[in-house]
């Protein structure tokens, strides 16, 4: 069905997510590493479909790193220096496997290819040193035509402005233009801008989702 919707009119742009689809992400590791601290309940205040405002204005950048992990420690009234709350907070950023990083280098040959992900300041410091230990690659730019994260362009997902953005600053037409994500209601926001979008399920590689769409 997806991919006779996408017949109509043929795709020659992807935008990719990257937390789930390109880089590995376990975010018990983070809730656990929080319990850890002391945090009993932080599951309850964090989770991927349903952040609380603080992680919003986080990944939005619209509070510095030191804002956002003394507001977690004075909420909890944890006696730690900010450090170990950062380490926590990285705890869910695994690793980036060499053959995803491949396929990524493939399909920008054969199309406009776009990264767009809800991180923060932390985590794209944090990421691009493992990428670095692991690969030799001290970002992601070389991946992709251009990278958007949404600390450093005041949205997220799944607002349509950030989707907006993207399609406006590149010239990219929704029709032509496929979105990957692992998150549905990131899926739904980009749908209402016109986008084809598809899930990358758990489990899933998003070339086997690219195989089967284009």
């Amino acid at each position: 069905m997806v991919g006779n919707v996408m017949a109509a009119k043929k795709i020659k742009n992807i935008i990719f997510d990257l937390g789930g689809v390109i880089i590995n992400l376990d975010q018990g590791a983070t809730i656990k590493a929080f319990e850890n601290l002391g945090i009993s309940d932080f599951e309850s205040i964090y989770n991927q479909l349903s952040q609380n405002n603080l992680f919003d204005q986080f990944d939005k950048g619209l509070i510095t790193e030191n804002y956002f992990f003394n507001c977690i420690k004075n909420q909890f009234n944890l006696k730690l220096p900010l450090r170990d709350l950062e380490n926590a907070w990285n705890a869910m950023l695994l690793d980036f496997p060499k053959d995803r990083l491949e396929i990524l280098r493939k399909y920008k040959l054969s199309h406009r290819t776009f990264l767009l992900s809800n991180t923060n300041e932390t985590h794209i410091r944090e990421f691009h040193r493992t990428l670095y230990q692991s690969h030799g690659s001290r970002d992601l730019e070389q991946f992709f035509e251009k990278v958007y994260y949404s600390c450093r362009v005041n949205m997220r997902k799944p607002d349509k402005e950030i989707f907006e953005l993207v399609l406006k600053q590149n010239y990219l037409d929704p029709a032509e233009t496929l979105f990957i994500d692992d998150t549905i209601n990131h899926i739904e926001g980009a749908k209402r801008v016109g986008l084809h979008a598809v899930l990358v399920n758990k489990g899933e590689e998003f070339e086997e989702v690219l195989r089967r769409v284009l």
